[in-house]
């Protein structure tokens, strides 16, 4: 078995698993933000979202050990490596979500109006509420915040990731705006990829149009020739037989 094909098995073995643990990152980090445990409590959350990490990393480091080539595999996959050493792109870990919209578009199977629906709703779903939970959890305790609920942090990434941008409602520190920056660029990226899909989509429609008539014209050419060589055929066997007829006639004559 090849690098390359060593990678791909693992991928696709370790899809449902790590959606799994993409949501049980989720849930963790929604009772931390939103219940604020404490004592006992916010031990064991922490605990958990720490085994969570340590899957990712684990992920991370297995995919980057199985790819070939490897430097090359590095470079394409920048941003996971980001997320993971990075300490200051702690809210921004949710990005590993995606593998939740990845697995689902495998899923889904070849129909490409599905996965542009699925992809759609799923992608503005978990950026808007993965959003909202960093942008709460960085801005709500700041003085002079603007969010200081989920409602608000809802509004908020509603708003950006639309790139309407009413500006009532804006992150004051820097994490918070790193993290308004990340909304921005994914929601412009889901967007030109759902459309560049339905482009590509449309494309291949057409091309398949054409090609069944092209198709069914030479089909129909094919049938017309045969015809005509009928015809011929036909023509051909009856000229002889007008012609020994009229041989006969003058044979007969005195």
């Amino acid at each position: 078995m090849t690098p390359q094909s060593r990678l791909e098995n693992f991928q696709r073995r370790t899809e449902w698993p790590m959606a799994a643990v993409a949501l049980v990152f989720l849930a963790l980090y929604s009772v931390q933000v939103l219940a604020r445990p404490r004592g006992v409590s916010n031990g064991i959350v922490n605990a958990a979202m720490l085994a969570t990490y340590l899957v990712f990393v684990a992920d991370y480091a297995a995919r980057l050990y199985l790819a070939d080539p490897r430097f090359k595999w590095f470079i394409r996959n920048l941003l996971d490596l980001a997320i993971i050493v990075l300490p200051f792109l702690r809210p921004l870990r949710l990005l590993s979500l995606a593998v939740v919209i990845e697995v689902l578009q495998r899923a889904i199977g070849d129909n490409i109006r599905g996965k542009v629906m699925i992809y759609t709703a799923l992608g503005v779903l978990v950026m808007i509420y993965a959003a909202s939970l960093a942008i709460l959890d960085l801005e709500r305790d700041q003085p002079g915040t603007h969010i200081r609920n989920l409602g608000d942090a809802v509004w908020w990434s509603i708003t950006t990731v639309t790139t309407v941008g009413y500006g009532d409602i804006y992150p004051v520190t820097g994490a918070g705006r790193l993290v308004a920056v990340a909304l921005m660029i994914g929601g412009v990226s889901l967007l030109g990829i759902v459309t560049a899909t339905l482009a590509s989509w449309i494309v291949q429609r057409v091309a398949e149009e054409d090609n069944a008539s092209a198709a069914a014209t030479a089909v129909q050419i094919e049938e017309l020739r045969d015809e005509i060589r009928k015809l011929t055929d036909a023509v051909t066997r009856i000229e002889p037989a007008h012609g020994d007829a009229g041989d006969s006639r003058q044979i007969n004559e005195p």
